[in-house]
């Protein structure tokens, strides 16, 4: 990595990619995603330009794993990434590749993190590397990369992973950007501004796709093919958790301040702690209040309207989620705690996630004792 890391300190913060670079990146984007990096509506515009700069960062990183030994092996992405795309399914615990060629890693079907670039270094150490072309959300991306280095660091066995971020705006100028450049594991490269790289290219050149196919070097692989180094069985580290959980909180031991004995611990996001009878559904509408969308929803018109009641916790906060199976849609919704403590809608979860799979193959388990005793320990109250 110190080969790669003084070329970067030598092109960054001013690094410009060639014209046909750029041009070429677009390949990586649907003929609909080409169009709206000139879209008038500067959300639609700023998603575009997001997946164009980051597929800018792969051709470049295609380039240089070429030429320079820092870099033993670089991941397909994106247009290269293998035709033969497995969906989502309960089991699966691995890398796999989204149906847009973006590189996921699986625990159970449901996926637990995307890179943006996956490599292995010369001396035979993962690195990954995520792409940012604006500081909103800083601070839930911090958290995003501490536990994707400890992801890759429990799977690979690997004591430090390095992290490379590339971005288009001065990380540094943002509290939670120094944060993360503080670690001895990180390494910065900044480049141009997207408006910047986009003034480079002729516009009548928009219309025209990049490339088809990469020009193909031995260091390009498929990243399926990455082998951990330790055993990946997403559901049983779940199951351990969520176990140790149930044992604490019936022995009423505190379990935020309690340290769990399962090293896979801090690899679990979720605890899936069941589906609720129709007593224990009829306890937690009586102790909270539901909200969907502003309006009130009591017990009668959640047992019509949703056929599963699914309690959770995020980790590592503990903080309690409930997942409400729409009889309607083939989907659940996402209720969260609001500041009294009462829970309010926050977001769908389609079908087409494998974290959806998960939610379908869980059974009524819990009673009205456990659930609100589950959620008392838990609950902003």
């Amino acid at each position: 990595m110190v080969s790669l890391s003084r070329w970067l300190e030598e092109c960054s913060p001013h690094f410009l990619p060639s014209p046909s670079l750029a041009q070429n990146a677009t390949r990586h984007l649907s003929k609909i995603e080409r169009n709206k990096l000139f879209s008038p509506d500067i959300e639609k515009m700023r998603t575009a330009e997001g997946r164009w700069y980051e597929a800018i960062i792969y051709e470049m990183f295609v380039e240089i794993a070429a030429r320079n030994d820092a870099i033993r092996f670089l991941a397909l992405k994106g247009a290269d990434a293998p035709r033969r795309r497995r969906t989502a399914q309960l089991g699966q615990n691995g890398i796999f590749y989204s149906r847009s060629g973006d590189i996921t890693i699986r625990g159970n079907g449901q996926d637990l993190a995307e890179f943006d670039l996956l490599m292995v270094d010369g001396e035979n150490r993962i690195i990954f590397a995520e792409v940012l072309t604006s500081p909103s959300d800083l601070k839930e991306f911090e958290v995003e990369i501490d536990y994707k280095r400890t992801l890759l660091g429990y799977l690979f066995d690997q004591p430090h992973v390095p992290f490379l971020l590339v971005s288009s705006f001065n990380v540094a100028n943002y509290a939670a950007g120094r944060r993360i450049l503080k670690n001895p594991d990180t390494y910065y490269f900044q480049t141009a501004p997207c408006e910047e790289i986009k003034s480079i290219i002729d516009p009548r050149a928009w219309t025209r796709r990049g490339r088809n196919t990469y020009l193909p070097h031995p260091k390009m692989v498929d990243a399926a093919g990455f082998s951990f180094r330790r055993p990946f069985n997403y559901q049983k580290f779940h199951d351990w958790q969520r176990n140790w959980v149930f044992s604490n909180v019936s022995q009423e031991i505190d379990v935020k301040s309690t340290r769990s004995p399962h090293e896979t611990s801090p690899l679990v996001k979720k605890i899936l702690y069941g589906s609720l009878y129709p007593s224990a559904v009829r306890r937690v509408c009586q102790e909270y209040d539901f909200s969907i969308r502003g309006r009130k929803v009591g017990f009668d018109e959640i047992r019509k309207k949703f056929s599963k009641v699914i309690l959770a916790t995020d980790l590592p906060g503990y903080e309690p989620l409930i997942y409400l199976r729409s009889t309607e849609k083939k989907e659940y919704l996402k209720m969260v705690q609001d500041k009294e403590g009462n829970f309010k809608f926050e977001r769908n979860t389609p079908s087409r996630v494998g974290f959806f799979l998960w939610l379908e193959s869980l059974s009524p388990s819990l009673g009205s004792r456990i659930a609100s005793k589950i959620l008392q320990t838990f609950s902003h109250r």
